[in-house]
């Protein structure tokens, strides 16, 4: 991207300064800073998603953060504050502010939302949309912006925090205490105990009790850490920064697959309420309680700072407490995933919008036409690779990805036709300009319009299973709705002269026709989802009953898998009469019964012996063919629901797509870790593999087949038939998955990969088609021949 050069409006020699002040924030630092934040994040995600460092162990690293670096980091800047550079009517605007906000949640919360959770629902969301990630996110921002023009702003980070810990925290606990003991039927429990509890929890927290600490030691110690422990203090204070950004990705890990339509109602509010409401009331409280502030410039630049400290993410700690009385885990969890990425761009835009003031009006304009016309590009391959997903998928002839394939193309209109029109603006031809301007301007309203189409037929087919509307209606409303407001643009508007922004091409009559296409937009997109939460915990218990049913059906002797919600039409009938087998069936299931214990095969006699090579492929085994059509019918709702979600509050469309759909689980990653199995096999590595395993493998392989595999043979394999007269037993990687974690062999899920890993390494499982490493998905492995008289 173009290096962007705002010149600044400089007062005449000799003139009064004040009407052309110098921007109270170093704009230029903001983006290096919160690459580096962002950048740590995504190493700790990247580690915690590869396994490199499961959750477990990410356990250690997060109590390190929280009981050693960051009460190190308290108390000293703690000791080293400066009462006397604070300035207090600040302060007490945003504490009053934190506390409206944590009012308002709890308030409507309690009024909203049903007898049995209310409690534990406004004390959590309460603190969700207050306590923010203020030391490991907050404060390198606030720095990057402020340490050259304010750097009394970087103490306010840590009066701010702990207050809200000591005074707003504690009331949400106790709104979890009360549902606790309503949900453990203790009726006649003392209040005081209650408020007992709460105190002590919180005056357990190291944090809080570092600050009191703090505090009185700064009194104490006339404001200096004595050096004899100075240098202690400052190794451990300065550890914070790296490890609390890192273990924050590694939090990440997992936590949006926990996003389910239940959910989506309560994290559109929190979000909102957190990213959008609270810097609105944090910058208004300023500007109210402020007011007396004697310098015009500085009251601005507090009002701006305020605003800028409400858009930092919600902490990571919320998820904690959320786990400790394990409520409402899964809209706290992705509540804080989603917002904090979305902090991100809302942090950069909004310090840049802010210092439009000290800006020239003509070279902001050229900038913004030179973001915009980048930003194109880079999207506009985006969204073709996304397009191509679609299209090699061969979801794009199915609901909902029909819509989004629309969607996608909207979106690419708009990138071409931002492209194009940095080109037409600078030429007088008014035709070209018309033509450019309906192409970007129809394009960019349908973008407005599809996310409410999707949502409206995500809501739809949870109804029916399928539309009652025909997909062509609603393509053709997803299309007409954005060309009829043009047209009536194109008629009722005027152009205006002298611009080149093509927002402002048609004036005020663009500016309300884009208002009104967004509003119905949103209305759309936001009753749909309300309507598809509704009545969302008796459709997870349907959900739940039919995948009771169908791994019942699964695990039916000698039957093809009848309970899957995926239509099989006569998939026996496609099987090539020369190969009714696989690699699971011929001789290998004939000595199932040496491998597993009390649960040998019964029908060996109708498996053809020798009619299949060493893999089981698609066009012979009905295994393969299944888990093939699992894949394909995946609707990806949680995706679907996402994308609206994000498209409401983010301009960076493009991104956004490209980063939900571009990297297709079944179709990119999953294949690409194929071809790597491929080139392994080719290489005879797998020949080799019990002499070049490491000694760890083999212990685990060893311990495994000694004391746990006739265990997990009888609880999770199960006969299948994968031919016409032919069986396996096989199991889920899912299935082992939860196995192991149920006999305590791992302690989550990323252990549980492990381990399934290490025993697919060792040769002790293998997947049906030796084309897939351990995955905790629908996929077939069974137990490898050989390993039985191990």
């Amino acid at each position: 991207m173009e290096s962007i050069n705002i010149s600044m409006s400089n007062s005449a020699p000799g003139a009064d300064p004040s009407p052309a002040p110098h921007p109270a924030m170093s704009i230029d630092k903001l983006f290096p800073a919160l690459l580096e934040c962002f950048g740590i994040i995504l190493c700790g995600y990247a580690a915690g998603r590869a396994n490199i460092i499961t959750s477990t162990q990410a356990k250690g690293l997060g109590n390190f953060v929280s009981r050693f670096a960051l009460p190190a980091l308290l108390f000293k800047n703690m000791v080293l504050l400066d009462f006397g550079n604070v300035i207090w009517p600040f302060l007490w605007s945003i504490l009053v502010a934190k506390l409206s906000v944590f009012f308002i949640v709890c308030v409507l919360t309690l009024l909203v939302t049903s007898k049995d959770t209310r409690f534990s629902k406004a004390g959590l969301f309460s603190i969700f949309a207050t306590q923010s990630n203020d030391f490991a996110l907050g404060y390198p921002i606030v720095e990057a912006l402020y340490r050259n023009t304010h750097p009394e702003y970087l103490q306010y980070i840590y009066l701010v925090a702990p207050v809200s810990l000591m005074v707003l925290n504690p009331i949400g606990f106790a709104f979890c205490e009360v549902q606790k003991r309503r949900g453990e039927h203790v009726q006649h429990q003392s209040k005081l105990y209650v408020v007992g509890v709460v105190l002590l929890q919180v005056l357990r927290n190291p944090i809080v009790f570092m600050v009191v600490v703090g505090i009185a030691s700064h009194f104490l110690l006339g404001q200096k850490i004595p050096p004899f422990m100075e240098e202690f203090v400052d190794g451990l204070a300065n550890s914070f920064g790296g490890a609390a950004l890192f273990y924050l990705g590694l939090t990440m890990v997992g936590q949006l697959r926990k996003l389910t339509k239940s959910t989506v109602v309560a994290l559109i509010l929190l979000i909102t309420a957190k990213l959008l409401m609270m810097p609105l009331i944090c910058r208004g409280m300023v500007e109210v309680l402020d007011s007396g502030n004697i310098s015009s410039l500085n009251h601005s630049s507090l009002s701006n700072y305020a605003f800028l400290y409400g858009v930092f993410p919600t902490a990571p700690s919320v998820a904690i407490y959320a786990a400790h009385y394990n409520m409402e885990l899964q809209v706290v969890t992705s509540g804080m995933v989603i917002s904090t990425f979305l902090s991100a761009p809302i942090m950069y835009v909004s310090a840049w919008l802010l210092t439009i003031p000290w800006m020239d009006p003509k070279p902001l304009a050229s900038a913004l036409q030179n973001i915009s016309f980048n930003i194109s590009i880079v999207s506009l391959f985006a969204l073709v690779w996304c397009v191509a997903v679609k299209i090699m998928s061969k979801k794009f002839c199915r609901l909902p990805h029909m819509f989004t394939v629309n969607l996608f193309v909207a979106q690419l209109g708009v990138c071409i036709g931002m492209i194009a029109w940095n080109f037409v603006v600078v030429k007088d031809n008014f035709i070209g300009q018309v033509f450019t301007f309906t192409l970007l301007y129809g394009s960019l309203y349908s973008t407005y319009i599809w996310p409410g189409l999707i949502a409206m037929s995500l809501y739809l087919l949870k109804r029916n299973e399928h539309l009652t509307v025909q997909p062509g209606i609603i393509m053709i409303i997803g299309w007409g709705v954005p060309m009829f407001a043009i047209s009536i643009l194109l008629m009722a508007g005027e152009k205006m002269q002298d611009t080149i922004d093509s927002a402002f091409f048609f004036g005020t009559s663009q500016i309300f026709c884009t208002s009104v296409v967004l509003c119905v937009g949103i209305v759309v997109a936001g009753l749909s989802l309300m309507l598809l939460s509704r009545g969302a915990q008796e459709y997870h218990i349907l959900e739940q009953e039919t995948a009771n049913s169908t791994a019942e059906d699964l695990r039916a002797d000698n039957s093809v898998q009848a309970g899957c919600t995926i239509e099989q039409p006569s998939i026996e009938d496609d099987i090539r009469p020369e190969c009714q087998g696989c690699q699971c069936s011929s001789a290998s299931v004939q000595s199932m019964d040496n491998m597993i214990i009390n649960n040998s095969v019964k029908d060996t006699s109708s498996t053809q012996k020798g009619q299949c090579g060493r893999c089981c492929d698609s066009s012979h085994c009905l295994l393969v063919e299944e888990e093939e059509k699992w894949q394909s019918a995946d609707k990806q709702i949680a995706r679907h629901v996402l994308l609206c979600l994000l498209l409401t509050v983010s301009l960076l469309a493009g991104f956004i797509s490209f980063g939900i759909f571009g990297l297709d689980k079944h179709l990119i990653i999953l294949p690409f870790k194929k071809r790597l199995a491929n080139l392994r096999q080719a290489f005879g590595q797998e020949a080799a593999i019990q002499s070049d395993v490491s000694e760890e493998i083999r212990l685990t392989c060893n311990q495994f087949l000694k004391y746990h595999k006739e265990q997990c043979v009888q609880d999770i394999v199960h006969k299948k038939r994968c031919g016409k007269r032919s069986i396996a037993e096989t199991f889920l990687g899912s299935e082992m998955v939860q196995w192991l974690q149920t006999v305590g062999l791992a302690s989550d899920q990323g252990e549980a990969l492990l381990y399934g890993s290490r025993l697919l390494e060792g040769g002790v499982i293998h997947h049906i088609t030796h084309n897939y490493g351990f995955l905790d998905d629908t996929l077939h492995y069974r137990f490898t021949e050989n390993m039985a008289n191990h």
